[in-house]
């Protein structure tokens, strides 16, 4: 199971988060390891550079694009390679809405569009959609008054 997909600008604030199964009271502890994960590690990172690290009994995967930090956590079936086609149709999808790596006031500028898109690829949970023109497709299906 996709435990977590979060997105946090280059100071830590988190701009997108979407939690599956974690109960609320775990969220806080998630939010600030994942954040201090990506302050000690992402400095200095090549855009898409994936890393990897592990906490309890599962993976994360994260990677810098453009201005923001992506970060992705999972369990059971969806190991480190998992996480890795997950966060490469995630970046794919950001880049695709932006126009190219974001920065933090472009990202927030595209906030609906990102939001659809992370809704298609990641469903309660579960991988989705990793198709960009069935991605594209889906979003344009959605009215604009859903936001």
């Amino acid at each position: 199971m996709l435990l977590a997909v979060l997105i946090a600008n280059s100071v830590g604030n988190i701009l997108v988060e979407r939690f599956h199964g974690v109960p609320a009271e775990e969220r806080l502890h998630w939010r600030s390891f994942l954040v201090k994960l990506g302050a000690d590690n992402l400095k200095g990172a090549k855009n898409e550079e994936l890393f990897v690290a592990s906490h309890k009994s599962v993976y994360i995967v994260y990677t810098a694009l453009g201005d923001v930090a992506v970060y992705v956590v999972g369990k059971d079936e969806y190991d480190e390679l998992a996480l890795a086609e997950v966060i490469f149709v995630i970046t794919s999808a950001i880049k695709d809405a932006c126009g190219k790596a974001p920065t933090e006031r472009l990202f927030l500028d595209k906030y609906g569009k990102i939001c659809l898109c992370l809704d298609e690829i990641v469903w309660t949970g579960i991988l989705e959609n990793t198709e960009k023109d069935r991605i594209k497709r889906l979003i344009r299906l959605k009215p604009p008054n859903e936001f």
